[in-house]
């Protein structure tokens, strides 16, 4: 079954939710001196995810939007 998204939608996009979970924990409040750094610090996030933050990561990989049928559309 194929499901409708909007081109543009943040919310919806799986990459976009993992990202916003790697700010807030990792880099949030943080300044780092190179881009170096920076990139350590999120590579260094993003493996302990499986296994530290799994339940974090299955709350953000479930899809959190209601489907409509065509017919609640023509009862309205």
């Amino acid at each position: 079954m194929l499901l409708f998204r909007p081109s543009h939608s943040p919310n919806l996009n799986v990459i976009e939710r993992l990202w916003r979970l790697t700010k807030k924990k990792a880099l949030r409040g943080k300044r780092y001196a190179d881009f170096a750094t920076f990139r350590a610090a999120s590579d260094e996030y993003l493996d302990r995810i499986p296994t530290d933050h799994r339940e974090v990561l299955a709350s953000l990989m479930a899809q959190k939007f209601q489907t409509l049928d065509s017919d609640s559309f023509l009862t309205a």
